[in-house]
């Protein structure tokens, strides 16, 4: 299902900053079979980063994360996995990692980042 935002979205809201980069990450090997054939996780994770943010659009990203800390998932518009063009799908079930920031830069925080798992492409 292709994303009905076009962008970053989190349960069909948009952020209301995109982030300054976005990375699909390598899913982990559980090692090999018989035919020296890598065995790969199911599911995929991806990278969020923003270089620097507002206080008011890390509160939205915060916020995301808080409704679905522990018992809840979420459905995100994120760039097509393998897609021959950037197209954004809704990608449902996903879980978000815990925003992580880095240092306070004139009423901005610096390097934040968030990490979306569970992602089935």
């Amino acid at each position: 299902m292709v994303g009905a935002s076009g962008t970053f979205a989190f349960n069909g809201t948009e952020l209301t900053l995109p982030p300054t980069e976005g990375a699909w990450q390598e899913r982990e090997n559980y090692g090999f079979d018989g035919a020296a054939h890598p065995i790969y996780s199911g599911v995929r994770s991806y990278k969020l980063t923003w270089n620097l943010i507002s206080a008011s659009d890390l509160s939205q990203i915060i916020g995301f994360y808080n409704t679905v800390q522990n018992t809840g998932t979420f459905s995100v518009d994120l760039p097509e996995w393998g897609a021959s063009s950037y197209l954004f799908k809704t990608y449902s079930g996903t879980t978000l990692g815990e925003p992580t920031v880095e240092a306070n830069f004139v009423e901005h925080t610096q390097d934040v980042s968030m990490m979306i798992f569970n992602i089935r492409t």
